[in-house]
């Protein structure tokens, strides 16, 4: 029984470390929706992620080999090789798909007019629309942590006590990280460029499952250590531009 708890404990401590990112996208994402439904929609695609997740993870338990076992694959010697799992092109299509977004609402913020207006009113999806990409994006996020918890025990409840605890950890983050971006916009840009970052990250990891080769290069998986490395860059270029830029505005308006 001690066992047991000690490793929840772990659990819950690598659910956090790995929640990082997937908490930056639902804060985002949630975005699309009206303002009076933001909190609502996170809640609940947490919610819905939540026991998608245990789902998810009584299911690889069952075929964890199936997601491993090969589905295709290149062998052009020097130019691509790679034989490529689900886990693989799940991960792929998933960091695919944050680059894509973070690209797009960068774009996007660049080309406004009118920033009041267009940022805040102008993209708005369905509820139900940006729920399901919270709860798609959540389980593709799920795959290593799941993976990992199963790699460090084998008892269902542990692992599912875990998950439900860093869910609701995480509703109550979203929340945090979500007013904390609309009382402060000014790092919204950086949030998108993390998010970039983080579609990177994914990629990586992808390939690497995939033992992608390209022009004879093997790609290798960001780990978190460099992941977050490069995260406390961006924050500190992004601070230190800010206060700058104030400088020089300062400067001006006293000449």
């Amino acid at each position: 029984m001690l066992e047991n708890i000690f490793t929840l404990v772990m659990l819950i401590l690598l659910q956090a470390v790995l929640g990082f990112d997937n908490l930056l996208y639902i804060s985002l994402e949630s975005k699309r929706a009206p303002v009076e439904k933001q909190a609502y929609v996170r809640k609940i695609g947490i919610l819905l992620a939540i026991v998608l997740r245990i789902v998810l993870l009584v299911v690889l338990l069952q075929v964890i080999d199936l997601f491993k076992d090969p589905v295709f694959g290149f062998d052009f010697t020097d130019v691509i090789e790679g034989h490529f799992n689900i886990h693989s092109l799940i991960v792929l299509g998933g960091g695919i798909f944050i680059i894509y977004t973070a690209m797009k609402e960068i774009w996007h913020m660049i080309g406004v007019k009118d920033m009041d207006h267009d940022v805040e009113g102008g993209k708005k999806s369905s509820i139900g629309k940006v729920i399901t990409m919270i709860v798609v994006m959540n389980l593709v996020f799920s795959f290593d942590s799941i993976l990992s918890a199963i790699a460090l025990t084998n008892v269902i409840w542990v692992m599912a006590t875990a998950i439900i605890i860093s869910g609701i950890m995480m509703i109550w983050l979203s929340d945090k990280v979500s007013n904390f971006l609309a009382k402060n916009r000014m790092y919204e840009v950086l949030g998108l460029f993390i998010l970039f970052i983080v579609g990177i990250m994914l990629l990586t990891e992808g390939g690497h499952l995939a033992h992608l080769k390209l022009f004879g290069n093997e790609i290798t998986p960001m780990s978190k250590t460099t992941f977050y490395f490069v995260i406390a860059i961006l924050v500190v270029t992004d601070l230190v531009q800010s206060r700058y830029q104030k400088k020089l505005l300062k400067q001006k308006e006293q000449h």
